[in-house]
């Protein structure tokens, strides 16, 4: 959990999550670096919107809204959109959790 909080602090004081930068971090705070851990978790986080991320339901749970009522065509629409959503929150929980694998 530590080289994810180190990627979290420097995310929070606005410095590039590099791996040089990470090392650094981890080592200020007396940890054995494992640079492969390091370059794993540099590579995971490479594209991610951690604001994004940090927001996100799979991180926090919250209970999904009432479907609202309306035109059988906007019940479709709906469907579809649940379906989307579903499908996105399975991937964000998929790359969660290969994240979390990385710290096991």
């Amino acid at each position: 959990m530590e080289y994810v909080y180190a990627a979290m602090l420097l995310h929070k004081a606005g410095k590039e999550i590099t791996e040089e930068s990470l090392s650094r971090v981890l080592e200020a705070a007396g940890v054995n670096v494992d640079p492969i851990r390091v370059k794993s978790l540099v590579a995971a986080l490479e594209g991610v919107d951690i604001e994004e991320a940090i927001k996100s339901p799979a991180l926090a749970p919250v209970a999904a809204p009432a479907p609202a009522a309306g035109s059988a065509e906007a019940g479709g629409e709906e469907k579809e959109e649940k379906k989307k959503a579903e499908e996105e929150e399975a991937k964000e929980e998929e790359a969660l959790e290969g994240l979390a694998s990385l710290f096991g």
